[in-house]
């Protein structure tokens, strides 16, 4: 029937009901979840929420985002229910007694983009069987296309002195046509788990093992006092860090450019990048992998 979410049987809707049983406590990690027919923004529902107090823990998922955001204000949308668009909250500056964790510093924030990066190759390489590697700092890259990217926001507290939240939105192309792909302002193809040959695509598998994988991770992170080092996150990031060794173009926020090797991530999470005059670190940068 017209304006069924079941008129494309490639694209079935996910349930809330059964997303809420598996992933929020007292039976999964996080501590809300809201499944959206359509919204402007997961990343901007969530900031929003957390400029009103919202505990850590939300989950906003939306079938359709109209106005997605990726990084420098770039566009990302999709056709409904044809990808994962979902933003979590987290507010790792506030102690958590109950699990043993002190508040991390704010100098770790960096690697939080990154945490959930891990997280995301480590949910499509085991449930849609795909090779799959990060393009710092966290563009998921499947046969060297783009297929999902990662934006995280700070958003202040709610009160004077409160220490910021971070929201990590999360947008996986997962039943996208290749007309249905979007452009990338860079140069780099797009592609989804779909056109790349995956074993899976059924999306609330896909969403709880990245979600499961997210708190995962996180819970490690805390528990190391936001050491990327200690939680064992610097390491797992470099095992599917695919621009560690290659010559890369790095376009930096304030327009200049940059040509090196990328030689190593930081403690901080920043890229290490052997120029002709030296090395510089880079904490952000939209970079080109160069033959």
């Amino acid at each position: 029937m017209p304006g069924s979410p079941y008129t494309d049987l490639e694209r079935p809707p996910l349930s809330a009901a059964r997303l809420r049983r598996a992933l929020v406590a007292p039976y999964g990690p996080w501590s809300r979840l809201e499944l959206r027919v359509e919204t402007g923004s997961t990343n901007a529902d969530v900031a929003e929420a957390a400029r009103a107090g919202e505990p850590e823990g939300l989950v906003v998922v939306a079938e359709r985002q109209t106005a997605g955001r990726g990084r420098r204000g770039r566009v990302w949308q999709s056709p409904p229910r044809a990808g994962i668009a979902t933003s979590v909250l987290l507010r790792p500056g506030e102690a958590a007694p109950e699990q043993g964790w002190s508040p991390a510093p704010p100098a770790g924030y960096g690697w939080l983009p990154l945490l959930a990066g891990v997280a995301l190759v480590e949910a499509v390489t085991r449930l849609a069987e795909l090779d799959a590697t990060l393009k710092w700092p966290n563009d998921l890259l499947v046969g060297g296309a783009k297929c999902a990217g990662i934006l995280a926001e700070g958003v202040p507290g709610p009160r004077l002195g409160d220490p910021p939240a971070v929201v990590l939105g999360i947008g996986l192309n997962v039943t996208l046509r290749a007309d249905e792909l979007p452009e990338h302002p860079t140069g780099l193809a797009a592609t989804s788990l779909q056109l790349a040959g995956a074993a899976a695509t059924d999306r609330d598998p896909l969403l709880r093992a990245l979600l499961r994988s997210v708190a995962d991770w996180y819970a490690r992170w805390r528990s190391a006092d936001g050491d990327a080092v200690a939680s064992g996150l610097r390491d797992a990031y470099l095992a599917v860090c695919g621009t560690i060794g290659r010559q890369v173009r790095a376009l930096l926020p304030d327009g200049t450019e940059l040509t090196g090797t990328a030689t190593a991530i930081d403690s901080d999470g920043q890229l290490i990048l052997a120029t002709a005059t030296g090395e510089r670190p880079l904490a952000a940068a939209d970079l080109l992998h160069l033959r």
